[in-house]
């Protein structure tokens, strides 16, 4: 169930739509900066900057299929929000629509993830691709198993180990060890300086070899130079142009897609501004790619 408020160029109704855009305003859990829970709808905000044509893609936006449904309900309780974004996004992929969810804290992405999983005819072909500057492979965090500081790990031991996270820099020593002893897949932001995004991208790629690949992007994977209206700002980060490739790389193989961790009342605009750019880029990559199969 929604909260009714819109995207100006997502002019599609949800029964034509192909993309179903739905924030999830919680942030819970959030352990420094809150205010994610503003981040969709300061999206919204901020999208009436851009113009609708894409010159890269000779694409205009009027022209994709796109439904925004406004924000979904959530409750304080983490374990209940998880419940009814998993009922909506699970909704909208067993429609036969691709969902993009606007957070909000990231202990979200679990929800769409597992839909996105459950409705997935190729399991074995699921894959999780995450852009992001801590682990968040705890167990739990201040009491609670659902933190913002445990979706990776979660995700791993409840849906798939087909996983590769690009731009870590931040965790405890145990996540690091946790990490190398299980033999998770990460790139950190010293392997993006010195592989160079490209190579990062060729590996990750052949890694995952999935055409069901969902995608999260935590905007903390963004170097708060870029992008410094966060919950958990870590420096020495990605740049945005090294974020939009690997969103133009992956976006063609991908079946859901989140954008997280936005505190938009620390900064002027900025983060949100950067953010719904990049949600932009990656429809549009997806979208091409269509052309060419």
């Amino acid at each position: 169930m929604f909260v009714p408020t819109t995207f100006f160029d997502a002019i599609y109704d949800y029964e034509d739509a192909e993309y179903v855009i739905f924030g999830a305003p919680f942030d819970n859990t959030s352990s420094f900066r809150t205010g994610s829970r503003w981040a969709p709808d300061k999206m919204r905000e901020m999208a009436i900057n851009f113009e609708t044509y894409s010159p890269k893609y000779d694409l205009d936006m009027t022209d994709i299929l796109v439904h925004d449904a406004g924000n979904a309900f959530v409750s304080v309780n983490i374990d209940e929000t998880l419940e009814w974004i998993y009922e909506d996004a699970k909704q909208i992929v067993d429609d036969g629509k691709f969902p993009i969810m606007l957070g909000g804290e990231h202990s979200l992405t679990y929800a769409p993830v597992k839909a996105c999983y459950d409705a997935c005819d190729e399991k074995d072909d699921f894959a999780v691709l995450v852009l992001d500057a801590h682990f968040d492979l705890r167990t739990d965090f201040r009491g609670l198993k659902n933190n913002h500081a445990c979706v990776s790990r979660h995700i791993l031991e409840d849906i798939t180990k087909k996983y590769v996270s690009i731009g870590i820099r931040s965790g405890p020593r145990e996540e690091w060890e946790y990490a190398a002893e299980e033999g998770i897949k990460f790139y950190s932001n010293e392997d993006v300086f010195e592989m160079g995004i490209k190579e990062i991208i060729k590996e990750t790629m052949e890694y995952l070899n999935s055409d069901h690949i969902y995608l999260s992007l935590d905007m903390d994977a963004l170097d708060p130079a870029f992008c410094p209206g966060l919950g958990t700002p870590e420096p020495f980060g990605m740049t945005d142009r090294e974020v939009r490739e690997v969103l133009r790389a992956f976006a063609p193989k991908t079946i859901g897609f989140d954008i997280v961790e936005i505190a938009p009342e620390y900064d002027n605009g900025q983060s949100a501004i950067l953010a719904t750019k990049l949600m932009r880029e990656f429809i549009f990559a997806r979208e091409a790619s269509k052309k060419l199969s």
